[in-house]
């Protein structure tokens, strides 16, 4: 396929492989770049790096990467000099790269003590573009599955048909899609079983419930109820979801969820799920 993009410098197409989704606070694992010339002739790198902790199980698993996979591997501080260098003087592009891999870059640069300046840089994100290019709105929804136009978009009624509709439409093309509700719950919202609320900001870890977020991460609920109860008022306080704010506060009144079976210790940090 020719290459269709005109630059005038290196474009650096690059993905991460990490211990979870958290950008400033997971560590890369594996890197790979390929670096196309202006003249569409392109040269690969990949980077093992260790990310000088264990890697989550849930990470693994989607990744296929383990810890004795890098047990040999060097930390990312100590190939950040040759990273920097492959980077250098090129734009950037990859695939939700903004939100992501380019943040947790940088942190990992950061770490290290190298310097790496995103300013003058241009950003390609494919997946900008996808959804640029391909609607994720209802109407082209209806659309895709159902072949027939949203006449009264955005009219209340209009839009709950249109929904049941492409639901429906979803329903008949997607035999693998699960009928039951809860296991469409499951696949709309997929939540690790360590999550004791919706969005992960408290897990369970040998059956006590632990800060998964933030300068307390790791941090036992039970112990911070006790010895510091100021930072769960400033998390009540403020703009955190319902359900994890009233589990602090039923923590303060000192009344804890019990854990549900089977869910205890994973190897791994305190801050992952799946990269």
């Amino acid at each position: 396929m020719t290459w269709k993009l005109k630059t005038d410098r290196p474009l650096a197409v690059f993905d991460i492989e990490s211990t979870g989704i958290n950008p400033r606070m997971d560590r890369i694992i594996d890197l790979a770049i390929v670096r196309i010339q202006t003249d569409g002739t392109r040269e690969t790198f990949t980077f093992r790096v260790h990310p000088e902790r264990p890697i989550p199980k849930e990470a693994s698993q989607v990744h296929g990467i383990w810890d004795d996979d890098v047990k040999d591997c060097p930390p990312f501080r100590d190939r950040a000099e040759e990273i920097a260098g492959v980077l250098e003087n090129c734009d950037l592009c990859g695939y939700n790269l903004i939100h992501y891999d380019i943040p947790l870059l940088v942190e990992e640069f950061n770490r290290a003590g190298q310097p790496f300046s995103l300013e003058g840089r241009r950003v390609i994100d494919a997946q900008k573009i996808f959804h640029k290019m391909e609607p994720r709105t209802l109407t082209a929804a209806l659309m895709f599955y159902c072949g027939s136009d949203h006449v009264d978009a955005h009219g209340a009624l209009a839009d709950v048909i249109a929904t049941i509709d492409v639901l429906e439409g979803q329903f008949d093309k997607y035999e693998t899609l699960p009928v039951d509700i809860q296991e469409l719950d499951q696949f709309c919202s997929p939540r690790d079983p360590s999550f004791v609320d919706r969005t992960g900001k408290l897990k369970w870890k040998d059956g006590e419930i632990i800060i998964n977020f933030g300068r307390n991460q790791g941090r036992k609920l039970r112990d911070l109820a006790a010895m510091e109860p100021g930072f769960l008022r400033w998390v009540i306080d403020n703009n955190f979801p319902q359900d994890t704010r009233d589990i602090l506060a039923d923590a303060l009144r000192g009344k804890f969820p019990e854990a549900p079976p089977k869910v205890g210790s994973s190897p791994g940090s305190d801050e992952e799920t799946a990269a």
